[in-house]
């Protein structure tokens, strides 16, 4: 579909208009909104300053009433006039070693708010930070004398920065640690690690600090890591098996079926799914679902701890994004060659635009399942079969952080489900060492031979999600309906039980969490069904409309809590937690991740135990895998799959998939 846009400019700033109507307020900033807030910062006395640079360009997010109220303003058939939601910028600068936090009005034209941020953590890396830590090696005396000494090639000699963390020191200075790879003869630049080597390099002075040549393993060799398939990779192409009429995008608006959402993309999570709304035929109007939805925090611990390896704990979305790390999606590869593609605009750390072609795709699914179906044999005229296929719509953006791709699915189904999915693939990161067969290993390994001279370290990788649910409306409450097991008991009333052989049955049981401290769930331990329910709407039959939580495999994290890393990511402990809605709590790690020392995020404002009950809440959800690689894992890793769902729970007066 083409989406027309026109754009008009005042003197004092601008306002964009599609297809005739304002924009929605949640609308990422577009690329002259960027460059108009990159002015306005260089005309400030910040653009004066040497070294200024942009670590985050992202829209300040509105109020969610005023949000709101300008959707319910621009319903179909309303003639109030549309309110005014300001249209501002959220930056964070680095200049003269500092963290500068402003809001840019863009409508003024000027900066409203400027604070010196003076906590614990630093802002995202940018990609010329990142590149130029990258080249230092190769100004270093002490480093190409090791590449020599090996007997390599310097000229086949990739390096790659990595985040450090924190480990109980004080910290006044930005810092990465780079490992080097050889690709001599490969394309798998992370197959031929040259091990044993240690550079810290100063971020702000783009400096080599340190350098430790502690040891020498043999190189592993480049026959069998080609990461080229050796058969044509097969192409996604469309179903003839679709049938319905598609959907329409108008803006950032997706109208799909009974769905209608917003998506956006910004330079952290990337894809970002908002203000969905599911149709209602019975009652013959949009009802709200979920105001936001996106990735929050990643916290990917590797399990080696000796001296080249203890720091590989990282925290991607908080220390490079996703949406930075975002891919331009392949047609007929990564996408359906007939998905609808939308660009990503972000800015770079030199505050210029920076455009992703094809950041985000959106498309239809049939996989082949089944979204209803029955056959009654118990009719004089003979079977009836009936049911309908399962079509989804998939909203798909696709994050390379290293070594590992991020595959994050947004699927809505015409049942009033979203299924949220992570697929991880890409390559392993691995470890030389001197061994060709594991009878050969005498010592404490951390992972897996899966080649020669090969260990891939075992590893997790957790995803957490901000689900900011507002089920038919926001005052929501959280509950636990726990199935006990009961004794049968025979009674004396009309519907008490009658003597039967049975001895035991399972009933529910509901605790609705009152405060935070209630809501900190590890799951696994018990069967529950988890409800987010508007205490405030019933069904015409009584009961609470509400929506599941329906997780994938438990899982938690095994680091000791006193163990750094894990106090920097101790809302890993907990698969579930459910906040009071707050704008600013977005974040579960915290805003300033790099470096970060666990005294900001998700845990920290949970402890402020506030009230849950039938208010604005949030949820957080963790999923994702403890990995101990096999050997199929390479040379390229095959995906592996996590994720859950949101599944109405009488929210309906029965199946919409009917109506």
């Amino acid at each position: 579909m083409v989406v027309q846009y026109v754009v008009f400019f005042s003197l004092v700033g601008f306002s964009l208009f599609i297809n005739g109507s304002l924009c929605h307020p949640l609308d990422p900033l577009t690329p002259s909104e960027i460059s108009q807030t990159r002015h306005i910062v260089l005309k400030s006395y910040l653009g004066s300053l040497p070294n200024l640079t942009f670590h985050f360009v992202d829209l300040e997010e509105p109020d969610k009433n005023d949000v709101l109220n300008w959707l319910s303003s621009n319903t179909r058939g309303n003639s109030k006039p549309n309110p005014t939601v300001p249209r501002q910028a959220k930056v964070v600068v680095r200049v003269k070693e500092q963290t500068r936090e402003l809001v840019v009005d863009l409508t003024r034209g000027s900066i409203i708010s400027n604070k010196l941020y003076n906590g614990h953590g630093f802002p995202p890396l940018t990609f010329k930070e990142l590149f130029l830590a990258s080249k230092l090696p190769f100004q270093h005396a002490q480093f190409k004398n090791s590449v020599l000494n090996r007997g390599l090639n310097l000229s086949e000699v990739s390096c790659v920065p990595f985040t450090v963390g924190w480990y109980g020191e004080k910290i006044t200075r930005r810092a990465l640690k780079v490992a080097c790879f050889y690709r001599g003869g490969s394309t798998n630049v992370w197959a031929r690690p040259i091990e044993g080597i240690t550079m810290l390099v100063d971020v702000d002075s783009m400096k080599i600090t340190m350098y430790r040549d502690r040891y020498r393993v043999p190189l592993p060799k480049a026959e069998g890591t080609s990461l080229q398939s050796q058969k044509k990779r097969p192409r996604i192409s469309p179903s003839s098996n679709i049938t319905n009429s598609g959907f329409t995008i108008e803006g950032h608006e997706v109208k799909w079926g009974n769905w209608v959402f917003h998506v956006g993309f910004n330079a952290r999570a990337g894809v970002i799914i908002s203000t969905a709304s599911i149709f209602d035929a019975t009652k013959n109007k949009y009802r709200r679902v979920m105001y936001r939805g996106h990735v929050s925090e990643t916290f990917v611990p590797y399990m080696d701890p000796t001296e080249e390896w203890y720091f590989r704990t990282f925290m991607d979305v908080g220390e490079f994004g996703f949406g930075r790390s975002a891919n331009s999606l392949q047609p007929g590869i990564d996408c359906p060659e007939s998905a609808v593609f939308m660009d990503g605009f972000m800015a770079d750390g030199d505050g210029e635009v920076q455009q992703v072609p094809r950041a985000i795709c959106i498309f239809e699914r049939y996989s082949g399942n089944v979204a209803w179906r029955h056959m009654e044999i118990n009719n004089p005229s003979g079977p009836i079969r009936n049911g309908e296929a399962e079509v989804n719509l998939v909203v798909r953006m696709i994050a390379t952080v290293g070594n590992y791709d991020y595959i994050l699915d947004w699927e809505f189904l015409r049942s009033g489900s979203i299924k949220v999915g992570v697929d991880l693939t890409g390559v392993l990161e691995m470890k030389a060492v001197p061994y060709k067969n594991t009878s050969q290993i005498s010592e404490r390994v951390y992972g897996t031979l899966v080649a020669e001279n090969t260990i891939a370290n075992n590893h997790d990788h957790f995803l957490t999600y901000y689900l900011d649910l507002d089920v038919d409306y926001n005052g929501n409450s959280f509950v636990k309906a726990k199935m006990k097991t009961v004794m049968t008991q025979t009674g004396s009333g009309p519907h008490s039980p009658s003597p039967t052989p049975r001895k035991s049955y399972w009933t529910v049981v509901r605790e609705t969490a009152k405060r935070e401290a209630e809501a900190r769930l590890g799951l696994g331990s018990e069967p529950a069904d988890l409800l987010i329910v508007n205490p405030n709407k019933k069904t015409r039959l009584g009961n609470q409309v509400g929506y599941r939580l329906i997780p994938g495999q438990p899982l938690s994290s095994l680091l000791l809590d006193e163990d750094y890393p894990q106090r920097r990511a101790s809302y890993t402990k907990y698969q579930v937690w459910v906040t009071a809605y707050n704008k600013s709590e977005r974040w579960a790690g915290g805003f300033y991740a790099d470096r970060s020392q666990g005294d900001d995020g998700l845990a920290i404002w949970s402890r402020r135990n506030r009230e849950i009950e039938n208010k604005d809440i949030v949820v957080w959800h963790t999923v994702g895998i403890h990995h101990s690689p096999c050997e199929e894992d390479f040379p390229a890793m095959p995906s592996v799959h996590a994720g859950f769902e949101l599944r109405p729970a009488n929210f309906f007066e029965s199946t919409p998939l009917l109506q």
